[in-house]
């Protein structure tokens, strides 16, 4: 195995120590600051009343339980930034877009856990969220990742132009993709946390090699202060979850993701984005699922219902730990995946995700995740048929 990866990989730059060594206390503080916050912020929720209700269907949980979770992460994540910012390793632009965009989308998701806002409103939080990014340099040559590998010329204003609308689209859709994944105690937090442990892991391998040394910290302290965040938060959310994420929570965990896919083509690799957009595969899975089986059944696309990968598995009489335990080995693998991308060239690159992408397709089909979700009075009825 040594012996592969010396075929395919060069001797590094820099070691494992030398590249991870300078940023150990921003995982640190990040889990001690999000670990503290929780339980504090959980007793505030309860105070307030600012809970979550069940309802005996999408919130099928027993009792009212506090949100305020996704501020607990965010004050554990910006607190590691800022532990970068202090050690003055790297340049500010990076780190104040990401700490200000975030703080954006977690108001637009706070005040939807509060005054259930209108969709558009929330559209609108995450847009201007995507434009703070593209302001402080975040994704304002994104589309080069296309135009590059094609040698295709292309002017100046006409690369910041479709690369706004890309940064835009991207995070408006993971942020959405892991509000959509937030369905079960543990669930969304726990596979972010997986995607944060793979993010790190292809900025480390990015920076042993030096391919991008101003950029380089940024990617690995946003990283590592998310797994620290999750970490700290998460025994407070597995089942029996005493606090949630909230929309709040939810929505910056997918900005969070969308950030970091967008600093990965900050150099205009291909492997560099398709293995981050990989990594993110499970919310996308999920998502896609949803919407597919919402457009068969004729149902509106914004619609809640239970079509999700999750709530089929709980449907088929997993318990809600192994649920988590099959959706966590899927993150994995998809993590997985993402990082052997990078490793080869593009077009095999391409084949991996062709292969990846059939595959998950049939096994969804095979074993009936595409069919259409049932309404409870339907299942009643002994259920509907496939069209």
């Amino acid at each position: 195995m040594s012996e592969l990866l010396a075929s395919l990989l060069p001797p590094p730059k820099y070691g494992l120590t030398q590249v991870l060594g300078p940023y150990g206390w921003v995982g640190v503080v990040s889990y001690v600051v999000a670990a503290l916050a929780t339980p504090l912020l959980r007793a505030l929720a309860r105070r307030l009343k600012i809970v979550d209700k069940p309802d005996g269907y999408l919130k099928p949980h027993a009792r009212p339980i506090a949100y305020l979770g996704g501020v607990a992460i965010y004050l554990g994540w910006v607190a590691g930034l800022l532990m970068l910012l202090a050690k003055g390793q790297t340049e500010h632009k990076w780190v104040l877009g990401l700490g200000l965009s975030g703080g954006v989308v977690l108001a637009v998701g706070l005040a939807d856990d509060l005054r259930n806002i209108r969709p558009a409103l929330k559209l609108l939080g995450q847009t201007a969220a995507a434009g703070i990014l593209l302001a402080f340099g975040i994704g304002r040559d994104i589309v080069l990742v296309v135009f590059r590998p094609l040698h295709v010329p292309c002017p100046e204003w006409l690369v910041l132009v479709l690369s706004a609308g890309a940064t835009v689209f991207l995070v408006v859709a993971a942020s959405n993709a892991a509000n959509l994944l937030d369905g079960i105690d543990g669930l969304c937090s726990g596979v972010t946390g997986i995607i944060s442990v793979m993010f790190l892991a292809l900025a480390t391998h990015l920076a042993m090699y030096a391919y991008s040394e101003p950029r380089d910290p940024v990617r690995i302290a946003a990283s590592l202060a998310m797994v620290g965040a999750v970490c700290g938060f998460l025994p407070y959310n597995f089942a029996p979850a005493t606090i949630f994420l909230g929309d709040a929570g939810s929505m910056l965990l997918g900005l969070f993701a969308a950030a970091m896919m967008l600093m990965f083509g900050e150099r205009g690799v291909v492997r560099w984005v398709l293995g981050a957009v990989m990594i993110f595969g499970l919310p996308i899975l999920d998502t896609s699922m949803a919407l597919l089986r919402r457009i068969r059944l004729r149902h509106p696309i914004f619609a809640g219902d239970r079509s999700h990968l999750y709530d089929q598995l709980v449907d088929r009489g997993f318990t809600v730990n192994q649920t988590l335990a099959i959706s966590y080995g899927l993150s994995a693998f998809y993590g997985v995946m993402g990082l052997c991308i990078i490793l080869v060239r593009t077009r095999y690159a391409l084949t991996i995700y062709a292969v990846v992408a059939v595959m998950t397709l049939y096994l969804c089909h095979r074993w009936g995740f595409l069919r259409p979700a049932e309404t409870p009075r339907e299942r009643a009825a002994g259920g509907v048929s496939d069209p």
